[in-house]
């Protein structure tokens, strides 16, 4: 690790890369990932989606155009033919990476994934390259589909599992303590201190995400949630230092 970015004792809290370091290099990409470690995020979120052909690669949008300029979505092409696109951040360009390349280029380092599922059916194939390369344990599956989350415990019990939203429903968070879930992931800038305290004495581990600038993720520091989704994990890995030694 450089000592540009001295990596703080984060205790339990997790830096989430978000899309890796995606304010500075292109989203879902192993540079962005590699830069998100580099700048001493000790957990990396990313999206899965399937192509034509049953690939799971790591993309978050539903349509290629905005990072690629490609038309069409993931699941149009085949890998084959998805393979030779670049996303691209301004100067800055990389592939698109299929899950299996980056468990096997991250699996094994002491990291945490936020693992996203962007399309439905995609569970099952999703556990198994994870018991694959033995990265179970360092895993949290999550989804704005709480029945895609629901279906991954159903399939997966020894998966970890957490459920993004803006704020659950109590319909939800009782669903959620009912099946074993590990963490809810609420909207930042949503959520009060009272929120984070209730849900932790639920059990649940609290993840923040849509920290969009550095005064929202002072504040979701400061309301003592488990971990948050930054674009910028330099940002929050000298805030922590600075607050926490």
């Amino acid at each position: 690790m450089s000592d540009l970015y001295p990596v703080p004792n984060y205790g339990k809290f997790i830096n989430y890369a978000h899309r890796g370091a995606s304010e500075y290099a292109p989203e879902n990409t192993m540079i962005s990932f590699d830069t998100g470690v580099f700048m001493g995020a000790n957990g990396i979120e990313t999206d899965v989606q399937r192509t034509r052909d049953g690939v799971l690669v790591l993309f978050h949008d539903d349509t290629l155009e905005r990072v690629t300029g490609e038309k069409g979505s993931v699941s149009d092409y085949s890998w084959d033919e998805l393979k030779s696109f670049r996303v691209t951040k301004g100067e800055l360009s990389d592939r698109i990476v299929r899950l299996d390349d980056f468990l096997d280029r991250f699996g094994w380092r002491d990291l945490t994934f936020a693992i996203e599922l962007k399309v439905p059916d995609t569970e099952e194939d999703v556990a198994a390259l994870l018991r694959e390369f033995r990265a179970e344990e360092k895993a949290v599956i999550t989804s704005f589909s709480f029945e895609s989350v629901c279906r991954m415990r159903e399939i997966a019990p020894r998966l970890r599992c957490g459920f993004l939203c803006v704020r659950p429903t109590d319909g939800q968070l009782a669903r959620m303590l009912r099946m074993g879930f590990y963490e809810i992931c609420p909207k930042a800038t949503e959520i009060t201190a009272e929120d984070v305290e209730y849900w932790h004495r639920l059990g649940l581990n609290v993840r923040a995400w849509g920290v969009g600038n550095t005064d929202v993720m002072r504040r979701a520091v400061e309301l003592e949630t488990d971990g948050m989704t930054v674009n910028f994990p330099d940002k929050l890995t000298e805030y922590i230092r600075e607050t926490r030694g």
